[in-house]
């Protein structure tokens, strides 16, 4: 009996055409499946519209109805939901659904660096690779991201070039699975490497502020003035800022505001070693949190969901800890 699969479309370039104002996703989810041959084949497809954006436009918000969406089809019986979404922002919502979805059952995103109307799309062919994951015996639970033939957990996968088809990797850990012509080939245990956490919305303001050369403390005590949740400093290397950003953290931790400290690189994870103003060990002992591997985007969502579920600075660096000790 074939697998029962729901399809969530969202929009995104899997969904777009060109137009004079520029491109924007206009075809619905019944669309993109009818242009993938056999797709029936692998399973039994229901299609929802959840929105029809591109994907630098979304929100929490439309996060949170994704997540409620998923959660209802598992619930009902599904065997697992696949989300057509933009790749601008494809790892953001997967990692939202990851922290916050607990249905049992494979959540599978996937979309495309070419749009229909170009020629090479690679939207058919990931949108099979999703159905094929999303069906499979093997994929039992967890949020995934499947392109160009790889499936990647949500909590370690990241968009790497503008353009390439071959966009989607994970830097630290490796793709979960590969997909072959006829099977799936496992790398490592396919399942959720995200806590789950009891909010299911972000309403405070969580900013990124970026540490480069010569950044001084202006965002950060804006931010503060506008008394946001909470701050994400995108630090350079292990983890490490300006003199001027550090002591802004100490102001903001003595305040009672967290700080989340992640690292501007591609990979690795941040480590507190260095002294001076804003060195990584500095920013520790002003009781700024590291976060581990995480990049930014990432860290902002986990410590979003964190404040709106009324964590102490306490829990908060638990959280962040338990996390990176289960990878």
């Amino acid at each position: 009996m074939p697998a029962s699969i729901v399809v969530l479309s969202t929009g995104g370039t899997i969904a777009s055409t060109d137009a004079d104002a520029g491109a924007m996703p206009n075809k619905r989810g019944e669309e993109l499946l009818a242009a993938v041959p056999d797709v029936e084949t692998h399973a039994d497809l229901t299609v929802e519209e959840v929105a029809q954006i591109p994907s630098f436009d979304m929100d929490f918000e439309t996060m949170a109805t994704l997540t409620d969406a998923a959660e209802t089809a598992l619930e009902a019986g599904a065997d697992g939901v696949v989300v057509t979404h933009g790749t601008d922002t494809m790892e953001e919502s997967a990692y939202f659904v990851d922290s916050t979805c607990d249905a049992d059952g494979p959540i599978v995103f996937t979309g495309a660096q070419r749009r229909p109307d170009e020629v090479s799309s690679d939207g058919p062919s990931n949108l099979l690779a999703a159905v094929r994951a999303a069906s499979h015996d093997r994929i039992a639970e967890g949020v995934y991201i499947a392109a160009n033939e790889e499936l990647h957990a949500a909590r370690d996968v990241t968009k790497t070039h503008t353009s390439a088809l071959e966009t989607f990797e994970s830097p630290n850990t490796g793709p979960v699975a590969s997909l072959t012509r006829s099977s799936i080939r496992v790398f490592r245990e396919p399942r959720s490497y995200c806590r789950t956490l009891e909010a299911r919305s972000v309403s405070s303001d969580v900013p990124i502020v970026t540490s480069a050369a010569g950044v001084g403390r202006r965002a950060i005590d804006r931010a503060l003035e506008d008394d946001v949740g909470g701050i994400v400093v995108n630090a350079t290397g292990l983890g490490n800022a300006t003199s001027a950003i550090g002591d802004a953290v100490a102001s903001a931790i003595d305040g009672g505001t967290p700080v989340v400290v992640t690292s501007r690189c591609h990979a690795g994870t941040t480590a507190a070693v260095y002294g001076g103003g804003g060195g990584g060990e500095t920013l520790r002992s002003h009781g700024a949190i590291h976060g581990g591997d995480l990049p930014a985007h990432k860290a902002r969502i986990k410590l979003g969901l964190a404040c709106e579920s009324g964590y102490s600075l306490e829990e908060i660096e638990a959280l962040f800890a338990d996390e990176y000790a289960e990878r």
